[in-house]
């Protein structure tokens, strides 16, 4: 029969394969606990990637450095610059220092304490140096006194030189001359430009006052960079200030203001020509004063208000291309 040949084979394979078991394990000793199989390997887990570049909070040493700084001693008094003043007498000195330039035409520049401008009745004007040194006006470019900053140059038109005083300075720089005049008569109407008021440069036209003696009339000129001399009307203001759109904007509404006084100066002079001859023909109840008379008054008023518009205008233009805006 085949069925007891198949158990005593399926013994000794179960036999043989625990002894080929024990003989890789080794020999165990007796009374030892059972060996068990080592322990797998742990895998060693990689290392977490570190970004380029991490930002790192400066220390705080403020609230440190406030904390152990020790506070200031009181502060010391200064030391004295010149000795006490006795009694009876006025305290410091009566010197000063060079305050005053004078620029010559070939460079040289001197420095001065006290700037004199004389002008003799025979002779040429000069200018006298702390009372000592003296210089011809036609040698100088420019001087300090103690009214002001004044240069030598041409005038636009003009080829004899004449002394102006800078009244204010920047990209465009304003410039001045101040001169006497005797009317004789009653003013009559001036035309813009010509100095009524005494604001020639500006185009400040006027009645001519006072009606008797010496007025004072102060004509202005303007430099760009400090270029060449020009005359101070709207017309130049808005060749010089052509890239600056805010300036440009004023002086067109400047402009506009001097176009309305000339045509004012022409209805109200033509006004009032027509109204005396008219008022010198003899009627039958005699002489009187012609209604275009009066009627030219208030026309010949409205320049005067404009042209304070006008002169406003260009110094808004003037400070608003100086600031760069």
């Amino acid at each position: 029969m085949r069925i007891p040949i198949f158990f005593p084979a399926l013994a000794l394979v179960l036999l043989g394969g625990r002894a080929a078991q024990a003989q890789d394990v080794g020999p165990r000793q007796l009374g030892a606990p059972p060996t068990m199989p080592p322990p797998a390997r742990p895998r060693t887990a990689p290392a977490p990637r570190q970004l380029d570049a991490v930002p790192v909070a400066p220390p705080d040493t403020t609230r440190r450095a406030t904390v152990t700084t020790p506070l200031p001693g009181p502060m010391s008094a200064p030391a004295p610059v010149y000795a006490p003043t006795p009694p009876g007498r006025l305290p410091g000195n009566n010197t000063r220092a060079a305050r005053f330039q004078v620029g010559l035409k070939n460079g040289l520049v001197y420095n001065a304490s006290d700037v004199e401008t004389k002008t003799p009745l025979f002779g040429r004007s000069y200018l006298l140096l702390d009372g000592q040194r003296k210089f011809d006006l036609n040698e100088v470019g420019f001087y300090e006194d103690e009214t002001g900053h004044y240069v030598r140059t041409t005038l636009p038109g003009s080829s004899r030189e004449s002394t102006l005083r800078r009244d204010k300075t920047g990209r465009i720089s304003l410039y001045s001359i101040t001169t006497s005049q005797y009317s004789s008569g009653p003013g009559g109407f001036g035309y813009p430009g010509y100095g009524g008021y005494g604001y020639g440069g500006y185009g400040m036209g006027g009645m001519g006052y006072p009606y008797n003696g010496y007025r004072t009339v102060k004509t202005e000129y303007f430099s760009k960079d400090n270029g060449p001399i020009q005359s101070l009307s709207t017309r130049n203001l808005m060749l010089a200030t052509s890239d600056n759109a805010g300036a440009q904007q004023l002086l067109m509404e400047s402009r506009r203001y001097q176009q309305i006084t000339v045509g004012s100066y022409v209805v109200g002079g033509g006004l009032l020509i027509a109204g005396l001859l008219q008022s010198l023909q003899p009627t039958d109840n005699g002489r009187s004063i012609s209604p275009m008379v009066y009627a030219a008054i208030p026309v010949l008023i409205v320049p005067i208000v404009l042209q304070s518009k006008q002169a406003s205008n260009q110094r808004q233009a003037i400070a608003l291309y100086n600031a760069g805006k």
